[in-house]
């Protein structure tokens, strides 16, 4: 009978979660304007970004999606969703 040896998934630190969670979501093709948030989860990691969606000027008027970003304890994406669009001048629920 033969054995599997089990690979522990090498530790991730803060900035590799804040990249890996930014560059998961290129696919979006939307400019990350920053990440303000990251928890670390039983299963991974839970990152909140805020992407342009839409230009205006002034760029206060910006349109700026959250998204949550979950990531595996890899580091790869396992899911994610907008939760909110809000203008850039809008701080309030930021």
């Amino acid at each position: 009978m033969s054995s599997i040896a089990m690979v522990d998934s090498p530790r991730l630190e803060l900035p590799d979660v804040m990249r890996r969670a930014t560059e998961s979501l290129c696919m979006l093709n939307l400019k990350c304007s920053g990440v303000t948030g990251v928890s670390k989860l039983d299963d991974g990691w839970r990152v909140t970004l805020e992407l342009v969606e839409r230009k205006a000027v002034p760029d206060t008027m910006d349109l700026i999606g959250v998204y949550d970003v979950h990531l595996d304890t890899g580091g790869s994406l396992t899911g994610y969703e907008r939760i909110r669009v809000r203008r850039r001048c809008d701080l309030e629920g930021a």
